[in-house]
């Protein structure tokens, strides 16, 4: 038997608990490469989706094969064949991928139907349902190859898909499509993937890949992976890059993941499938793992409203438990709510301020300034403190107090000085806790 860990488990089970609040019912598009399946990763990652199925997720997963269907070409002793990566489909090629798309279909099916105790798919339920979705075309020829059986998306019948998703089943697509004519045609995963995604408008869509994402540097095999790059810089960063022929090339997810965007989706991601539980760290946790594309910063700062009270008085608890903060009733907080600046991050706050103005000695209190501990040392609090700043300049102040036991040093680095507490206003100095012995520091704006 596992031992659970209260005080770990507790904080950690509550942390995750904004994100499924925010990601019931959305939709999520999941794509596999192959190469996921070659390394034996299958059967948990399918107990990862099964998780987040039952956490209310509406999932469609598209499978790739390309490892499965370069086996059975060599079975054959067939050579497989491509050009500026998309591989050339002929009449060998396509009974293989045939026959690799059956097997992957069948232990997909498998993986989901298990229910064996103390997994994570007991007591788990998940109908997967497959048919014709795809409507394909062909490649044709290009640059003087013919492609023959290779195709491209020409429609996802997404009308059919929500049907299917939004009654519970879980939608598995294989890179196959079919013409008006009957005939089949090899597509690409990720090609599959990003057009179904804008077809359902999807929220998220997810490749599980064997790249761990974009680095920061790309000079530098070593720097860390850029976690999140906004619509723009990505197309950017595309411009400068060659165009991919293998997977494993910088441009490959990432030109899947800005037309994704561009065509609606909301966030499109490249995940690392030999990080156990990739998926599950990219969606519930603050930073994720690998690299999120998305049409804007999702992290954004603004004055708060009164649906953000449940938020704040979440984050500031725990800090005034341990005496960092002085306890604020919800109440309080309710009243003065228009005078809070948050940051939220996908719908969860993760840092706050407030700014108690008097006018008549022409200076305002920043109160309550909290940054989450999953975000602490990532700039969010000089980003708040900037924007308190900004709000006090556009109010005609001339400085900004505040009260403190324990960051004085932080203030001070950052132009705050020191005064005594005669200084305060005379509305705050008579409510000033002589016992708690705070320190004032004032910075003028």
């Amino acid at each position: 038997m596992s031992l659970v860990f209260p005080h770990t488990f507790v904080p950690w089970f509550r942390a995750v608990a904004p994100y499924i609040h925010a990601y019931h019912g959305k939709t999520f598009v999941v794509a596999m490469a192959g190469e996921l399946v070659s390394a034996g990763k299958l059967n948990v990652f399918i107990q990862d989706l099964s998780i987040l199925h039952a956490m209310g997720i509406k999932l469609v997963l598209v499978h790739g094969f390309r490892p499965q269907v370069n086996e059975q070409l060599r079975t054959k002793g067939h050579t497989s064949r491509f050009h500026h990566g998309l591989r050339i489909t002929d009449a060998v090629a396509l009974d293989c991928a045939q026959e690799a798309a059956g097997q992957l279909r069948f232990e997909i099916e498998a993986a989901f139907s298990q229910g064996l105790p103390n997994t994570p798919m007991a007591n788990a339920t998940v109908r997967v349902v497959s048919g014709n979705f795809l409507t394909a075309r062909p490649v044709g020829i290009v640059d003087g190859v013919d492609f023959i059986h290779s195709g491209v998306v020409r429609k996802v019948d997404g009308t059919a898909i929500r049907k299917a998703i939004d009654i519970g089943a879980l939608v598995l697509l294989s890179p196959f499509g079919f013409s008006p004519t009957g005939e089949a045609f090899n597509l690409t995963m990720e090609h599959v993937a990003t057009s179904t995604a804008i077809a359902l408008q999807a929220d998220k869509l997810l490749f599980l890949t064997e790249v761990p994402g974009i680095q920061e540097d790309l000079n530098d095999p070593e720097s860390p992976i850029d976690t999140e790059l906004a619509l723009a810089d990505a197309k950017r960063l595309l411009a400068r890059l060659p165009i991919p022929t293998q997977p494993t090339d910088t441009a490959f997810y990432l030109s899947h993941c800005v037309k994704a965007c561009e065509g609606g989706v909301e966030r499109s991601h490249i995940l690392p499938f030999g990080v156990d539980g990739a998926i599950l760290q990219e969606v519930f946790t603050h930073d994720g793992i690998g690299t999120m594309v998305v049409d804007e910063k999702l992290e954004s700062l603004r004055e708060a409203t009164s649906d953000d009270v449940g938020g704040i008085v979440a984050l500031i608890e725990p800090f005034e438990r341990d005496g960092t903060l002085v306890k604020r009733d919800r109440n309080e907080i309710e009243r003065d709510i228009a005078s809070y600046t948050v940051i939220e991050h996908d719908g969860v706050i993760f840092g706050c301020a407030a700014l108690h103005v008097y006018p008549e000695s022409r200076t305002a209190e920043m109160a309550a300034l909290t940054i989450s501990p999953q975000v602490q040392g990532q700039g969010d609090g000089e980003r708040i403190l900037k924007r308190i700043e900004q709000r006090a300049r556009s109010l005609g102040l001339d400085s900004i107090f505040v009260l403190t036991t324990r960051t004085m040093h932080w203030f001070i680095k950052r132009g705050f000085q020191p005064v005594d507490p005669n200084w305060l206003p005379e509305p705050r100095k008579r409510k000033y806790n002589w016992d708690r012995r705070s320190q004032i520091l004032v910075k003028k704006v």
